[in-house]
């Protein structure tokens, strides 16, 4: 088992890390102080209450918690919406949830987002832990505290600042993981390599054939660094001030892919992938970043099975207009994250749209 602590300025917490890692003596120990005596409320998913809804539920109830039972939701992002977070508010009622309670958000991205968002504004903000059943979750959006739903103009245009209390990274879950879910977990843990650590990539490119076979003790490793480059901007910058803007390294493209190719369509390890092939090419295009480093990122994407070019019929324009939403940008001008070299990038500025513009074309199938 690995252990990475994160301390914000409000919170610290741990994310626990390792197979089955909540029946590993200290994790139980903190799980057992943390929910002991306490209404718990798990929201899941329809894939992940099948899996481990029921081996969940025991788990927090050994550990000394009342279940207040399991909230179902449908798999997908189109549950990060304002109808659902509505309806799960009324549920939380129905379930007794008082401000001792304590969410569970039991599955990926979609459900630690929804769960956390839920947690954050329900009864002004009560206590959730994050339960990541995904690479993608595990690696990335379980650790931070940002939770959000989206609106049909982009996603996470609604969110909050909410850290959860501990973070339970079962590696056994990835087990589960179609194929396709696996390689978009991938496309983040890359993402991770780009922005701040060569030596990590350089890791990823040496070990990628036992990374693409799931081998236990290499993803150990891969989750822990990621967890760990990841606690260092949130503890620089816990609401996304400054440096933490560079964690969305390819997300500007990638959302506003995911938005035009209509929610669930394009996962968004795909679109995160494909925009961070846009920002390496624009960033090429404008000498920032070298040819050579460029080729490396994208081998390292194929060698993932994860896509470097955008579907066919992309409109730029209407691309342009969602990234003129996205929440880096100022008065509606674009700031893109780019990258310098591998491990490391800058957040610019950028008004010369037309060339963002053809970049996204020359991306595109």
């Amino acid at each position: 088992m690995r252990i990475v602590p994160v301390k914000t300025e409000n919170i610290e917490y741990r994310i626990y890390i390792g197979g089955d890692v909540t029946r590993q003596t200290e994790a139980f120990r903190e799980l057992s102080s943390l929910v002991n005596d306490r209404r718990c409320w798990i929201l899941a998913d329809d894939h992940t209450a099948a899996l481990f809804g029921t081996q969940v539920e025991e788990r927090l109830r050994e550990a000394g918690a009342t279940v207040a039972g399991t909230q179902v939701v449908q798999a997908g992002e189109n549950a990060k919406c304002l109808e659902v977070a509505g309806h799960l508010y009324d549920k939380a009622v129905e379930a007794g949830l008082d401000r001792r309670s304590l969410i569970t958000a039991l599955g990926g991205g979609v459900i630690g987002d929804l769960g956390g968002f839920i947690a954050a504004t329900y009864l002004r903000g009560i206590d959730f832990i994050q339960w990541p059943t995904t690479l993608l979750a595990q690696v990335d959006s379980s650790v931070g505290g940002k939770v959000a739903i989206d609106l049909p103009a982009g996603k996470n245009l609604v969110g909050a600042f909410h850290q959860p209390r501990l973070v339970a990274a079962d590696l056994l879950t990835l087990d589960t993981l179609p194929r396709a879910e696996f390689e978009g977990g991938l496309a983040e843990v890359v993402k991770y390599g780009v922005i701040m650590d060569e030596d990590f990539f350089a890791f990823l490119e040496r070990h990628a054939d036992e990374i693409n076979r799931r081998q236990p003790e290499v993803m150990e490793t891969v989750v822990e660094r990621c967890c760990c480059l990841k606690a260092q901007v949130v503890q620089a910058d816990a609401r996304e001030s400054g440096m933490r803007e560079i964690l969305n390294y390819g997300h500007t493209f990638g959302h506003a892919l995911e938005v035009l190719a209509g929610y669930g369509q394009l996962s968004h390890g795909a679109a995160v992938a494909i925009g961070m092939t846009m920002a390496a090419e624009l960033a090429a295009e404008k000498a920032l970043f070298s040819r050579q480093d460029k080729e490396r990122q994208t081998s390292l994407l194929r060698e993932f099975g994860l896509p470097v070019k955008a579907p066919a019929g992309i409109d730029s324009g209407k691309a342009l207009e969602i990234m003129r939403h996205d929440k880096k940008s100022r008065d509606r001008k674009l700031r893109l994250v780019l990258p310098r070299r591998i491990g490391a990038v800058e957040v610019t500025a950028f008004e010369e749209e037309s060339r963002v513009a053809r970049v996204m074309e020359i991306c595109c199938e």
